[in-house]
């Protein structure tokens, strides 16, 4: 069975992502796998206590024990589900992006994205949005349980995945969808045309829709927009986060200002 991901480090941002992916793989009926991947400094540190290094067992258990801290979050919110973990050495954008390679979701927290380091240096987010081979979710901000789960659609015949995802995550957490257009100003056109919109309303009858166009910059008027949102959705046509960068990615942008957790699909509008 496909896993829930989440990366952790000793951050009190990823163990937010924690508690958010022990949620969420309850909610998928899905096992959670919590990674925490380390790099010896100088690729030659021996295994135990080292000079200036943690007490107790050195680097080594240090990592140990964010994983242990880890997996007691994960079962204090959610009791059932099945965790595992993972201590990887290497980098560890690299090591999560090879375990997209099997998972259903990939879960990260968001320290690294600040406004001008996050944009200038990268981060583990960013480029896990741009570059896994599975829906990535940021854990930004503060999720608010009964907001809706904002879908930024640029174009509605590139939205399949972007409304698959959120609808069916509507589903699971009983919240509304709020559908917004964030291509060029138009007043008068709905993200979705009623034949589409009537399609997705039959496909999860128990889920909610509301539209709204938006206008000014995309990727600002889609933070303002999910501003009490449970779940932002957006989508990433670029597979590498420099080009997602270069080419001003809505993405990319709302990953650096959404006061919500963010999941970016690829392929999506």
């Amino acid at each position: 069975m496909t896993p829930v991901i989440v990366g952790v480090d000793d951050s009190e941002d990823g163990l937010r992502a924690v508690e958010w992916a022990a949620a969420e793989a309850v909610r998928r009926r899905r096992p959670l796998r919590i990674v925490h991947a380390f790099i010896w400094p100088l690729l030659n540190v021996p295994l135990g206590p080292v000079p200036g290094g943690p007490p107790e067992g050195g680097l080594q258990h240090a990592a140990e024990r964010v994983l242990d801290t880890a997996r007691a979050r994960a079962q204090a919110v959610a009791p059932g589900v099945e965790v595992t973990t993972d201590l990887p050495e290497g980098e560890p954008v690299t090591a999560l992006l090879h375990h997209s390679r099997e998972a259903e979701l990939l879960v990260v927290g968001s320290r690294g994205l600040g406004e001008v380091g996050g944009l200038l240096l990268g981060s583990v987010g960013a480029r896990l949005a741009a570059e896994a081979d599975c829906p990535v979710v940021v854990v930004r901000g503060s999720a608010r349980p009964g907001g809706p789960v904002v879908v930024g659609i640029a174009d509605p015949g590139e939205s399949e995945a972007l409304l698959a995802f959120a609808c069916a995550h509507a589903a699971r957490t009983a919240d509304p969808v709020m559908l917004a257009h964030v291509g060029p100003a138009d007043p008068g056109r709905p993200p979705l045309p009623d034949p589409d919109l009537a399609r997705w309303r039959e496909r999860f009858p128990t889920v909610t829709f509301d539209q709204e166009t938006l206008t000014g910059r995309p990727g600002k008027a889609l933070t303002h927009a999910a501003e009490q949102a449970s779940l932002l959705v957006v989508g990433s046509h670029h597979r590498h986060e420099l080009g997602a960068l270069l080419h001003g990615s809505v993405s990319q942008n709302v990953l650096h200002h959404a006061g919500c957790p963010v999941a970016v699909i690829r392929g999506g509008a």
